[in-house]
């Protein structure tokens, strides 16, 4: 089932990429550099400011849900911690996960800060979609817990906590607290899908640390 909603979102979210795309002005040259990337998610982090955690107002047309998944792993921390929190360990776990883009990282001590793109490539209808996903990572390895806001089309804001928590034995569990915002007609495909995908990484990256493979 999880699988099934996970290929829907993927046609949904692709419908919306390849909308956008045809509605943008035409250019002959398609690849992206790092630097055209950066650039973009500079564009999106000024325009839609999506760390700013405000509810959306009651007559925006947006609307909010957060939802929670845990998952215990059998390996002990900092060690889970780090191999969870880095996201070039999400590639080939995230089934159309590509690549991550780093634009900046900073220490502010104690916290840890990247400007990040995940790049995806989605099948739709024989051909591949480019879904980018602009985000910023923070670490606080004091505390065990990192957050990530993003922003993605078609105009999908997220705000993710998660937390790493030691269990006797040598395990670690790992909490994700997942807020997503979307438009109102989209809310709640938008959060069940991103749900369900969260949930299938959760799985992967389980078995990818127990199994030593990272």
């Amino acid at each position: 089932m999880r699988k099934i909603l996970r290929v829907a979102a993927a046609q949904m979210f692709a419908a919306a990429f390849v909308l956008a795309a045809l509605s943008a002005p035409a250019n002959a040259d398609t690849t992206e550099s790092d630097a055209d990337i950066a650039a973009e998610w500079q564009t999106v982090w000024d325009t839609y400011h999506f760390t700013d955690t405000t509810p959306p107002a009651p007559d925006s047309g947006r609307s909010r849900v957060t939802n929670s998944i845990s998952v215990d792993i059998d390996s002990p921390m900092p060690s889970t911690f780090y191999k969870y929190s880095d996201f070039n360990n999400h590639i080939g776990r995230n089934p159309f996960l590509k690549r991550v883009v780093t634009h900046k990282e900073w220490l502010a001590a104690p916290t840890l800060y990247r400007n990040l793109t995940a790049i995806e490539e989605i099948p739709y209808e024989g051909t591949i979609v480019v879904s980018k996903t602009h985000a910023q990572q923070r670490l606080h390895a004091n505390g065990f817990y990192y957050e990530t806001d993003s922003w993605s089309q078609p105009n999908v804001v997220t705000h993710q906590k998660i937390d790493f928590t030691p269990l006797p034995g040598g395990k670690t569990r790992v909490t994700e607290n997942l807020t997503f915002e979307a438009d109102s007609s989209l809310i709640d495909f938008v959060a069940a899908n991103g749900t369900a995908s969260h949930q299938q990484l959760q799985t992967a990256l389980k078995q990818a640390i127990e199994s030593g493979e990272l």
